[in-house]
């Protein structure tokens, strides 16, 4: 049961999707992205400020203006199919629960965690150097 709209959620679900992000609705498609070879950055997108002013525009730029980037961009909807993120966060573990959150993984392990509080409390620019150190890294 979705919390919210599909009309509610149609333009924020396209912020990302529009940037190349493939939306994620069901277990299988989150396994599937996950357990994949090679890297995959996985966005818990939300309806929330913090997620519109500071999670995606850090995401898109991230992606944008780095020459090593993730081969696969995925996300999922908090609040919206519920399976699918439940599953997106058994991969997160040992992280709790958190929306927005952004996660990379590598050949399906978990590489890279960012968590709403570093979202939230920090400034947009920092959360792109943080996305881009982790891609320089990994990808």
């Amino acid at each position: 049961m979705a919390m919210y709209p599909e009309y509610m959620v149609a333009p924020i679900r396209e912020d990302l999707t529009s940037s190349g992000f493939e939306q994620l609705m069901t277990p299988e498609e989150v396994d599937q992205a996950i357990k994949s070879e090679g890297t995959v950055l996985l966005a818990v997108n939300s309806v929330c400020g913090c997620a519109a002013a500071k999670a995606r525009p850090a995401l898109k730029m991230a992606v944008a203006a780095s020459d090593k980037k993730p081969a696969k961009l995925v996300t999922v909807f908090a609040g919206m199919e519920q399976d699918a993120v439940a599953k997106a966060r058994e991969h997160m573990l040992p992280y709790p629960p958190s929306s927005p959150s952004i996660a990379l993984f590598k050949d399906g392990e978990l590489v890279h965690m960012i968590e709403r509080y570093h979202i939230e409390g920090n400034e947009l620019n920092r959360i792109v150097d943080n996305l881009q150190g982790a891609f320089e890294e990994y990808c």
